[in-house]
């Protein structure tokens, strides 16, 4: 008689043998290559509209650079070589001074306004209520258009305008802001750094609300004073951002040229005439694409020295970017 409490013998199949070590190999090189077609076919969108968008427009400008085309028919493509390059730093040529030299001057000019400004302003709102409101304040002139600010600007700029009128009423004379040489480019300068302002301004109060309020608080109980906090703990701390927003205004400053066509024109004579804007008029006004295309790289490489300059300031004085 069986026993129902005897437990039955179960029959095990035999394993079938391990494929290996090599064959495991080869199947991980299959699921990689079929990750890698799969992350490419998403990626395909994005590198088409790099390379039409980006690369196909580089390498053409390239061939404008070493050529003379007026820009109508792709036939008349004449290659010249090297000359508009050295057409540019030729004798007699104003691309080197005024019109580079006007460049970093406006971009140099735009940066230490905008970022002294939005440094103090900053300071200011993180003390105050109200943070949003003030913020949003600062940054209604980024949404607004180039061409109002412009014009709005440049009346208050004429004899009659505005800012004559606060220099009147102090007993000064009257100033041709934009008519004069010597002042033109100072007051094109004044309004970038304005309307520019409001972007750094966002940015360092960020920075400003991630350092953390102990370290001030230790330096008060050590006796510091807000000067002494202000330069010792707040800048240093927001040097990252800092970096940044000094960073993106040179390359704003360096690219700028609407501001400059609403105000001035680029006049008067050459006073605020700048690369960007040279090269919009070599091209649309003079049809010389070629020396426009040239002018364009001479931008390209200054605004790469520069950047990588700032970059290697920040580091040597600690800070990793």
């Amino acid at each position: 008689m069986v026993n129902a409490l005897t437990p039955e013998t179960t029959v095990r199949a035999p394993s079938a043998p391990s494929a290996g070590p090599a064959a495991d190999g080869r199947s991980r090189t299959r699921r990689r290559r079929r990750q890698a077609v799969v992350a490419y076919l998403f990626l395909a969108p994005a590198l088409l509209f790099f390379a039409v968008f980006l690369i196909l427009p580089l390498g053409f400008a390239l061939l404008l650079s070493m050529s003379s085309w007026a820009g109508f028919d792709l036939g008349d493509i004449d290659p010249v070589g090297l000359d508009n390059f050295t057409g540019l730093f030729a004798d007699g040529s104003t691309f080197l001074a005024p019109i580079l030299t006007n460049t970093l001057l406006f971009a140099l000019g735009t940066v230490a306004l905008a970022l002294a400004g939005s440094v103090l302003v900053a300071t200011c709102i993180d003390k105050l209520r109200f943070q949003g409101l003030w913020r949003t304040l600062y940054f209604l002139p980024i949404v607004t258009t180039v061409v109002a600010v412009g014009n709005v600007w440049k009346y208050m700029y004429e004899p009659g305008g505005l800012v004559n009128g606060v220099l009147n009423a102090l007993g000064l004379g009257s100033v041709a802001f934009l008519q004069d040489p010597d002042t033109a480019l100072p007051s094109v300068v004044v309004v970038q750094a304005w309307a520019s302002v409001g972007t750094a301004i966002l940015i360092l109060t960020a920075g400003l609300k991630s350092i953390p309020e102990s370290y001030h608080e230790a330096a008060e109980l050590d006796g510091a004073g807000p000067v002494t906090v202000f330069f010792k703990i707040t800048l240093p701390l927001l040097r990252p951002s800092l970096l940044f927003v000094c960073i993106t205004q040179f390359l704003t400053g360096l690219q700028s040229f609407a501001l400059i066509i609403v105000m001035t024109k680029g006049g008067p004579g050459d006073a605020t005439n700048v690369a960007a804007l040279e090269m919009y008029r070599q091209a649309f006004s003079y049809g010389d694409w070629g020396t426009a295309s040239a002018a364009a790289f001479v931008l390209f490489a200054v605004v790469l020295v520069v950047t990588l300059v700032q970059l290697w300031i920040f580091r040597r004085k600690g800070e990793a970017a």
